[in-house]
């Protein structure tokens, strides 16, 4: 084995990612806190090809120095939409025919492993803020809440480490690749 240089791994350019199709989702970023946490997630949304992201509240927006230091460019290849208010996302994704999907650990949830993804159906993977996770607002909304299993003493995970489990659930248990 040895480890490929950046020509043999045939990175795409960004005007080729945009004509790329997209997988059936989009990440919604609700109040979160860290400009370290919207460049991870922009970056993660460019590894598997991600429509959008929708930031809410008081999510940094670019182009910042620190959302780009850690997305290294992804805030350039995929697409954004800001929102002050979480109503107003809400209403735009239910328009556009989004199933809402909160990550949180609420009443009913349903566990990550057991989530399968449906065919022509367009998913809003919703991730709240450091500390008090996903509001209200967007759990009444949801159609689905999911939750990670965890079995250690915090029962809670950074939100750019949760994006990263989640996208990754949904794209290898996805029809779509």
């Amino acid at each position: 084995m040895k480890k490929l240089s950046m020509d043999e791994l045939n990175r795409l350019d960004i005007p080729s990612f945009k004509a790329l199709d997209k997988f059936p989702y989009v990440l919604v970023m609700d109040d979160i806190r860290s400009m370290n946490n919207i460049g991870s997630a922009f970056r993660t949304a460019d590894a598997f090809r991600c429509e959008k992201i929708y930031l809410c509240g008081i999510s940094a927006q670019p182009p910042h120095r620190e959302i780009t230091k850690t997305a290294l460019g992804a805030d350039e290849s995929v697409d954004w939409e800001y929102f002050t208010q979480a109503k107003d996302c809400i209403t735009s994704l239910k328009e556009q025919g989004f199933t809402i999907v909160s990550v949180e650990q609420v009443s009913n949830s349903q566990l990550l492993q057991d989530f399968s993804p449906v065919r022509d159906v367009k998913y809003a993977f919703v991730f709240g803020n450091e500390v008090f996770g996903v509001q209200e607002s967007w759990i009444e909304a949801s159609d689905i809440c999911l939750e990670i299993p965890q079995f250690g003493t915090k029962h809670s995970l950074n939100v750019s480490v949760s994006l990263g489990i989640v996208v990754w659930d949904f794209v290898s248990k996805s029809q779509f690749k």
